[in-house]
């Protein structure tokens, strides 16, 4: 029954490269009815032939389809291989859209289909896994209790995440919630506690695996946050800059966009850039990306911009979580508000931070080490933001987390 459920399981994870109608046409008129006939046929079978129970799938056809049938299996496996793997790379670049995991690179793969990416680093972790998982269990039979924990867990959680979405998106009462989503859990629940009493067979792994997972995930979000609060606490307000602008620098020709978390201070990168160059540009761009909680955010509302008068412009883009930031095309939308950038024209100038333990840590010290390795091994914000090489700054500075 699990192995029935997981078709459909495999399906979904490939619907943002393909969509809904398309998995639901696949589901409805190509995956359940195969599934059906395949589980019937292999009922009926042992029915009749209790003793082909050890190799019931391959009992089913004649001797000479033997071999072919266990080519089409390995086709399949392959097949199913694929939709996992389409699904890691796109959750990976939603947590890193949302700020769950540290930058990574994102390559696209398709001119048309903004969903088809590939991501080298996620890649790599997975040929490794799947190479120490062969290595640890052997044999297909003694991975089945793994995969049985995985499964069924996933279960569990999308059922649960469903009833939330379901309240507070879909606006349905909590007791058809409750109704509908509970007896759903019940049942996923039976089919997991009655997996779980494998774990010291082998379902440990999957547990291992979203232990870590989570733990990396959980530092890097609180670590991250603790980075921009002490980064904010060492920043001046930017209305207070403001007024002090014109007194102690001069201006020069062209454009510097500073890029920034925020909007209401001033990012370092430019106080560090005033204290080296003692100068400002005629005008200056603060500019922050912010990542919404749609897949995708349309042009008319990609970019907004403020004049906040000296040459000073705060502009906000924000991008959906399925999309991956692109800022010098972003700042094209800006001259529909009054801002026309010229690129040769343009220099972007960034912040490198450099990570060291404070007095105080906020975290322990082994969260604060596994942040710092994190932040270390983060794609460089000018290849994530697909800033022109030739026209990017970068001005150092120390914090303390």
């Amino acid at each position: 029954m699990v192995l029935a459920v997981t078709g459909c399981e495999a399906l979904y994870a490939d619907m943002g490269h393909f969509g809904a109608r398309a998995i639901r046409w696949g589901w409805l008129f190509v995956a359940f009815p195969a599934l059906l006939l395949n589980y019937f046929g292999q009922g009926a079978l042992l029915l009749m032939h209790p003793e082909a129970a050890p190799i019931l799938f391959f009992a089913m056809v004649p001797d000479w389809a033997h071999y072919p049938m266990v080519a089409l299996a390995t086709l399949a496996t392959i097949i199913a291989s694929q939709a996992v793997i389409s699904g890691v790379y796109s959750i990976t670049r939603q947590a890193v859209q949302l700020g769950q995991l540290p930058r990574m690179e994102i390559r696209h793969t398709s001119a048309t289909e903004m969903g088809q990416i590939y991501v080298p680093r996620i890649n790599a972790m997975l040929c490794v896994g799947v190479v120490l998982i062969v290595l640890i269990f052997k044999s297909s039979d003694a991975l089945a209790t793994a995969y049985g924990i995985a499964v069924t867990g996933v279960m569990v959680i999308s059922t649960l995440l469903v009833g939330v979405v379901a309240i507070h998106r879909w606006n349905w009462g909590r007791p058809a919630v409750y109704a509908v989503f509970g007896l759903l859990g019940l049942i996923d629940l039976a089919f997991l506690a009655s997996n779980g009493l494998k774990i010291a067979e082998g379902g440990w792994l999957p547990l291992v695996v979203a232990g870590a997972t989570f733990v990396v995930m959980d530092t890097w979000r609180i670590g991250r946050r603790i980075h921009l609060d002490a980064m904010r606490d060492n920043s001046l307000a930017l209305d207070l800059f403001l007024d002090r602008a014109d007194k102690f620098s001069q201006r020069i020709a062209g454009t510097a966009v500073f890029l920034s978390p925020r909007l209401d201070v001033v990012p370092n990168p430019l106080l560090h850039s005033i204290k080296h160059y003692k100068v400002l540009h005629e005008r200056v761009v603060i500019c922050a990306v912010t990542v919404a909680d749609t897949p995708h955010v349309s042009n008319a509302k990609r970019v907004t911009v403020d004049k906040l008068g000296k040459g000073f412009f705060a502009v906000r883009i924000s991008y959906g979580f399925f999309e991956t930031p692109d800022i010098p095309q972003a700042l094209v939308l800006a001259r529909n508000q009054g801002l026309a950038l010229e690129p040769d024209a343009t220099t972007y100038f960034l912040g490198r931070e450099t990570l060291v333990p404070g007095e105080q840590p906020s975290m322990k010290s082994w969260r604060v080490g596994l942040y710092m390795w994190l932040a270390s091994n983060a794609l460089a914000p000018a290849r994530f933001f697909h800033l022109p090489p030739g026209r990017v700054v970068e001005l150092g500075t120390r914090v303390s987390i």
